[in-house]
């Protein structure tokens, strides 16, 4: 066992026996999975049925992860935890009671946007961002008071700015680099993550190739020495790794994630109708039994052995711990 954790802060594979396989051939602990996008309430519960067969299906590798301690069950056990994520609050559509039903339901974290304008916030692709709304400022209040976590990978700055503000618990950013290593418009400016860290809230790095400088031909030691940088802008313990990996996704998926019902055509997002698909991974990063070079990089990268436990998992189980529950009185 090693010496701490592997949590892999976001994913949206095309999941199946493979994939939770490879999760066991990695050592992966604990994975925040996308369960729903732009889906209502009730398919997102459909979403959620489907899941829970995994679960019955695949008891030997997977279960349903609800507070950090199961991450323990998952060590002892040789098993992987999962737990539900939303990138969108399609899911509570406009019903602020949702919040605490999809948080009973297992859901522990939720963006606030996905690159458009939402009921609660501005997104990163919105040329303008008048930050949080009037719902959105309620709607944080009541996910701090549940336990369900505001994450703001793809918002814009003055929303994310007003979240980490207004916000009387951490959040995070689950998948996202610094803009000022790629400038890609989900990135995040310094002064985000700067906001973010003496906050107390966490940043994982994404591995998705149009956040990466050089996309796909992105070398693990840049990727790395990036890493490095950030920790030293936000502090070591308030970063991990959220790789954003979407294995085996067929293409229309990526559609369905930057279109939904919004719009009649297809939006390229910061792609272009060249690449409108998923990019290839970079080579040292095809899927989840590969997160020890990543390891070995931060090593060569100077960061100690404790910041690379800690930015391997160790922090995101820190952070599990602090906002899973309901808010201490």
């Amino acid at each position: 066992m090693t010496p701490s954790p592997l949590i892999d802060g976001l994913q949206y594979a095309n999941w199946s026996e493979k994939i939770f396989r490879q999760m066991r051939q990695g050592g992966v602990d604990a994975v925040h999975v996308t369960v729903t996008y732009h889906e209502t309430f009730r398919e997102t519960v459909l979403r959620i049925e489907e899941w829970n067969r995994r679960f019955e299906q695949f008891p030997d590798l997977i279960f349903q992860g609800r507070s950090a301690s199961d991450i323990k069950v998952a060590r002892d056990t040789g098993r992987t935890a999962i737990f539900f994520g939303s990138q969108n609050p399609s899911c509570m559509e406009d019903d602020i009671g949702l919040v605490e039903i999809l948080h009973t339901l297992g859901l522990r974290f939720m963006q606030l946007t996905y690159n458009n304008q939402s009921l609660l916030a501005s997104g990163c692709y919105e040329a303008e961002d008048t930050g949080l709304t009037r719902m959105g400022r309620e709607v944080v209040a009541e996910m701090n008071r549940v336990g369900l976590v505001v994450d703001m990978s793809h918002s814009g700055e003055r929303s994310t700015l007003d979240a980490i503000e207004h916000s009387s618990r951490p959040i995070a950013i689950t998948h996202a680099n610094p803009h000022n290593w790629h400038a890609a418009l989900r990135n995040k400016s310094d002064r985000v993550l700067r906001a973010l860290g003496e906050s107390g809230g966490m940043l994982g790095f994404s591995l998705y190739p149009h956040h990466l400088k050089g996309g796909s031909a992105c070398l693990l030691q840049d990727f790395c020495d990036m890493i490095a940088r950030t920790a030293a802008l936000m502090g070591p313990d308030r970063i991990g790794i959220g790789t954003d990996l979407c294995q085996d996704q067929p293409d229309s998926v990526v559609e369905w994630m930057r279109v939904g019902r919004w719009t009649k055509r297809i939006d390229y997002g910061e792609g272009s109708a060249a690449n409108a698909g998923f990019p290839p991974m970079p080579d040292w990063f095809a899927d989840n039994r590969h997160f020890a070079a990543i390891r070995t990089g931060l090593g060569q990268a100077g960061l100690s052995t404790a910041e690379v436990d800690g930015i391997m998992g160790g922090n995101w189980l820190r952070f599990f711990d602090q906002s899973f529950g309901p808010q201490s009185r």
